[in-house]
């Protein structure tokens, strides 16, 4: 959990910060937004290199280098003197801390039954979404407290202390086959990408952890403009998605020993999507309010709770000799459904119905994914 959420905590955790950034560099709001898009695109990229790399050499050296150089980049950047190298070391802080997202995954399915991975997992990707919720609020409160520079000093401290834990903590997981090159990454992912069961449960898991990213968006707008609350109230609305992305998985840790991943997805998969035409509905019809968008939302996310885990666990287990290159492909495909999610949001003039059609949208997308993954002769 501890890796898990060190590398997601970067992303969100400098937002607070940038209008104070901003005034130091003395840069518009679209450069500074450059240091967020870098660090995501550089967590999708990066998971790509971690996965097969720790499929040659091992998950615990691997993940020992990501570490280090999401530490020494968290502290480089807390004395950045120009914007460029900001944002290059933001690549370099993306590149470092995505080891911890695809790697701790490969690590739970190494030191877990398949039958067991499943709760293991539900509980690392209830890190995933408090992380992002967590994020903006230590952010907030340290640039208030200590100036924009603190984020980094922060992370960098967080990355240092992840690090002596898994020197101290965690052992060689994997089986490394010591086959490194282009040719063998370019094999691992040829497997995975021809697998229709590896690429439905992908595709579908990683739009089913962030379609929520739409609402977020979309939520500041919702509340503020059309439902007429303050932005504080906004804030502490959009933190209760939290408790039904909890439920949801507390849900999946009591059932995956009784029921099979397949019910697990469609139960899960189903009650998103069923929330999100109710929200659609409620829109359409001019009856939302606070009350019936909290409601709709808790199911939403209650849904997406369930279906994430399995997801993940069911893609891990597609071929366990290449578990690290499945990770690192997995994380890569949630980074970008949660881009995709994120820009569909601006679509359109009403932010609600906006982002009640996209999380519609992607709902059935990913009930097709898992009905196309299950299909397979592959588990």
């Amino acid at each position: 959990m501890l890796v898990t959420i060190s590398g997601t905590l970067a992303v969100h955790m400098f937002v607070p910060a940038l209008p104070d950034a901003a005034a130091y560099f003395a840069a518009s709001p679209a450069a500074m937004q450059l240091t967020v898009s870098v660090y995501i695109l550089g967590v999708a990229g990066g998971q790509l290199l971690y996965g097969p790399l720790s499929d040659a050499l091992g998950r615990r050296p691997m993940l020992l280098v990501g570490l280090a150089v999401y530490t020494v980049a968290g502290c480089a950047a807390a004395f950045a003197t120009g914007l460029h190298s900001l944002v290059l070391l933001r690549l370099l802080q993306a590149l470092g801390g995505c080891a911890g997202l695809a790697l701790g995954r490969a690590i739970v399915r190494d030191t877990n039954r398949p039958d067991e991975a499943v709760p293991a997992l539900a509980l690392m990707n209830l890190m995933m979404t408090v992380g992002p919720g967590l994020a903006p609020i230590i952010g907030s409160s340290l640039v208030s407290a200590f100036g924009w520079r603190s984020v980094f000093v922060a992370l960098a401290a967080l990355g240092l202390f992840t690090l002596a834990c898994v020197w101290l903590k965690v052992t060689e997981t994997g089986r490394p086959t010591g086959e490194v090159g282009f040719r063998p990454v370019i094999r691992d992912y040829g497997v995975l990408l021809r697998s229709r069961a590896f690429m439905g449960y992908a595709v579908g898991g990683g739009f089913a952890s962030t379609a929520l990213y739409a609402f977020i968006t979309a939520a500041p707008f919702v509340y503020t403009v059309q439902l007429h609350r303050t932005l504080r109230e906004a804030g502490v609305f959009i933190g209760l998605l939290v408790v039904g992305v909890f439920c949801g998985n507390a849900v999946t840790r009591r059932l995956s020993r009784k029921m099979t991943n397949r019910r697990l997805l469609f139960m899960g998969s189903g009650l998103s999507a069923f929330a999100a035409a109710g929200f659609v509905g409620l829109v359409l019809s001019g009856e939302l309010s606070v009350v019936a968008l909290l409601v709709v939302m808790f199911f939403f996310t209650l849904g997406a709770g369930i279906t994430s885990p399995a997801a993940l666990g069911s893609s891990l287990g597609v071929d366990g000799r290449i578990v690290g290159s499945a990770a690192g492909l997995y994380g890569c495909v949630q980074m970008l459904a949660g881009a995709v999610c994120t820009s569909m949001t601006g679509w359109g003039s009403n932010p609600a119905l906006s982002a009640a059609w996209v999380m519609l949208g992607v709902s059935l997308l990913v009930v097709v994914s898992f009905w196309a993954a299950t299909l397979s002769r592959k588990p």
